[in-house]
């Protein structure tokens, strides 16, 4: 039988490969699933960048900190995978602001 630990961890790779997933669409297609926030992203490539930051970050978190025990001996480095989870989430947040113009050679 399956324990509780064991079933957080098998939820946490699905919820981070479904993550690496939908931002590798974003990034070479510029493909965004279907929701009520999919209309405010206006660079989908510049979004799946961001939620490709934020899974590794929250991967490292996740791994290195909760899951793996009550040990805090690698608790630095799981408080920088939530660091580069936040910085995934401020590249979302660019995402959402129309990015500059550029200068065309007229």
């Amino acid at each position: 039988m399956i324990g509780v630990h064991e079933a957080l961890v098998v939820l946490a790779v699905l919820v981070l490969t479904s993550g690496v997933g939908l931002s590798l669409a974003a990034i070479s297609t510029g493909w965004i699933a279907p929701g009520p926030g999919r209309a405010k992203v206006l660079r989908p490539q510049v979004w799946g960048y961001g939620t490709l930051v934020s899974m590794a970050g929250i991967g490292t978190y996740l791994f290195v900190g909760p899951l793996r025990g009550p040990d805090m001996g690698h608790f630095p480095v799981a408080m920088s995978g939530m660091g580069v989870f936040v910085a995934g989430l401020y590249v979302q947040r660019r995402a959402l602001k129309p990015g500059r113009a550029r200068k065309t050679s007229s």
